[in-house]
């Protein structure tokens, strides 16, 4: 959990600003939840590792007694935590809300959450997760609609040329089975899949072993990998998609994927879509039901978001299915990416004065300065003049007035401090 310094903290509100100007433009509209949930919606089995992960809220008024009664339950001490993700409240909000939002629901949530992580390099413990979903849309149109959005927000942020991987849990589920693996095994397969991309095929076949899969889904599953590679197919198109997977797979799964690409190429008027067909793309989350993806860019190794349709959540709270999709920008990350963001383009100006300047007069030259559009600091003129505008250009002013005891109100000339 980190404090900001004024520059990041505008560099932040700049890059949040350009992500809901983006967001809004798509038709989606922004809602607010709750930083707490309560404790049993946090941890009904739907937010995966991240429900290990949760802040837990003592209840209020617990006495001795009632802490020496947890002993064999610590849970029963608590009733409510900090908000993992904001995926779980969304779908407590709309199943709370659903008479006064329209039948196809396209929500935005900017706002932090929490997470017992161990702090590293782009992981904390507190973030800020830049959410859009689609609620009531079972169609391919919803994921087109997200991968749309998501990537105009980044084109407007600087950062063109992402793309866009993705899969369907229904095909990773169907080559599970068509390997051999069964449905008890399937879980505890998924993690280690997962870790392709760092540990390789042949780290992926030991630890398979190692977890006591199946031998012969093991061997079918390591024989797939080592397949003879085929030509890469640039398109998106269902052949290309039927190339990178075993026989038997639903063609109607693979048609929905090709519906995706066909759509987002046409919103981005290219003739293929910036989307990457990834058989082995996982998606740590156990509440997805459907297509997952993730965002990559050029620029880094790592994603810059994810996400994917968890039809069967909303049922959970409502005592009905409603299909749903969402996706995720990686706030922190991004911010870290851009760095070297511009300022805004409103000017800023330092306001230096003598000390013997009347308060009125100095409170009427900042009101002119306001009147033209500018943000305004007052400084008092110190000794060392140059150290303070080295500071206030460092804070992102880009000229400075100076105001004398008679200097002419309306003749404040701008310098610039660079």
């Amino acid at each position: 959990m980190r404090d900001f310094l004024p520059a990041d903290k505008a560099r932040r509100e700049r890059v949040l600003a350009t992500i809901r100007d983006r967001y809004r433009a798509h038709g989606f509209d922004e809602i607010e939840t709750p930083v707490m949930e309560e404790y049993a919606r946090l941890h009904a089995g739907i937010g995966g590792d991240n429900e290990k992960l949760a802040y837990n809220v003592l209840r209020r008024g617990l006495d001795a007694d009632a802490v020496r009664a947890a002993a064999e339950d610590p849970a029963s001490l608590t009733d409510l935590g900090l908000r993992y993700d904001l995926t779980v409240p969304l779908a407590r909000f709309y199943a709370t809300h659903r008479g006064a939002l329209p039948t196809v629901f396209r929500a935005v949530q900017i706002a932090p959450v929490w997470r017992a992580e161990r702090p590293q390099k782009g992981r904390y413990r507190q973030f800020v997760q830049c959410d859009i979903d689609i609620i009531g849309d079972p169609s391919a149109r919803a994921e087109a609609e997200l991968a749309v959005a998501t990537l105009d927000t980044l084109d407007a942020l600087g950062l063109a040329g992402a793309t866009i991987r993705i899969n369907d849990r229904r095909i990773l589920d169907a080559m599970l089975a068509g390997f051999g693996f069964t449905e008890a095994e399937r879980p505890g397969v998924l993690i280690t899949i997962d870790k392709l991309d760092k540990i390789g095929a042949d780290g992926v076949e030991r630890e398979l072993r190692e977890r006591g899969a199946g031998s012969d889904a093991v061997a079918a599953f390591a024989a797939f990998l080592a397949r003879p590679a085929v030509d890469e197919d640039p398109s998106f198109g269902p052949g290309a998609i039927r190339a990178a997977l075993p026989d038997g797979i639903d063609g109607e799964v693979i048609a929905h994927l090709a519906g995706i690409g066909d759509a987002v190429a046409a919103a981005r008027g290219t003739a293929t879509a910036p989307l990457v067909f990834d058989p082995f793309l996982v998606r740590g989350m156990g509440y997805y039901t459907g297509t997952i993806f993730e965002l990559a860019h050029p620029a880094v190794p790592y994603s810059l978001g994810g996400g994917g349709r968890y039809d069967g959540m909303i049922g959970r709270f409502l005592g009905q299915d409603v299909p749903a999709v969402g996706f995720s920008i990686g706030f922190e990350r991004i911010v870290d990416l851009l760095e070297g963001l511009t300022e805004d383009d409103a000017p800023a100006v330092v306001l230096i004065h003598d000390r013997d300047v009347p308060l009125a007069r100095l409170l009427a030259a900042k009101t002119r300065l306001l009147e033209e559009g500018a943000r305004v600091r007052v400084e008092q003129r110190p000794k060392n003049l140059k150290a303070l505008l080295e500071r206030a250009a460092g804070d992102g002013y880009r000229s400075f007035v100076t105001l004398s005891t008679d200097g002419d109100l309306e003749a404040l000339e701008q310098r610039p401090l660079s």
